[in-house]
């Protein structure tokens, strides 16, 4: 009860409080939040979120989006992260993060070399966010015709060899 008075108290004042969590685990799941703005994971993981500069509930983050990124490896579209994490241990997606390797447009190689704890903190962050929602659309191969809205990736054509 003294919790729920001190928790009442706080929001009264706009203070964020986390009841039942520790102050360590608090600090990741803000540090993640901070991770996910700056790193660009929302622009494609949550709907709308590019067009509307950022302006989305936090509620609909890293839900997936049904934009298809399309180009020479097929069409991709990123996964509904609640999901994916909803499968994983923070230890197992430490190690996921270490190794992936995607299709464009997923900028894994910066994914890699982030820090441990700005990992656990991505976890613990996307885990604070609650119900997973629906996953996303599937990868589609190259040469299968994607439904819109599409980001369409056009390669120039090669170069013709010299004579």
């Amino acid at each position: 009860m003294k919790n729920v008075f001190a928790a009442s108290i706080a929001a009264g004042l706009g203070v964020a409080v986390s009841i039942g969590c520790s102050s360590e685990q608090t600090s990741l799941v803000e540090h993640g939040r901070y991770i996910v703005r700056i790193a660009g994971c929302n622009d494609c993981h949550t709907a709308g979120y590019a067009l509307a500069e950022g302006k989305v509930d936090e509620k609909a983050w890293l839900m997936g989006d049904s934009v298809g990124w399309s180009g020479p490896w097929g069409t991709t579209y990123a996964p509904n992260l609640r999901i994916y994490m909803q499968r994983l241990t923070e230890d197992q997606w430490i190690e996921a993060a270490r190794n992936l390797k995607s299709r464009p447009p997923m900028p894994f190689f910066s994914l890699n070399i982030m820090n441990e704890r700005d990992l656990r903190a991505i976890y613990q962050f996307t885990r604070s966010l609650g119900g997973p929602g629906e996953p996303a659309p599937a990868y589609l191969p190259p040469g299968t015709p994607a439904p819109l809205p599409v980001v369409e990736f056009r390669l120039p054509p090669p170069a013709e060899p010299e004579k």
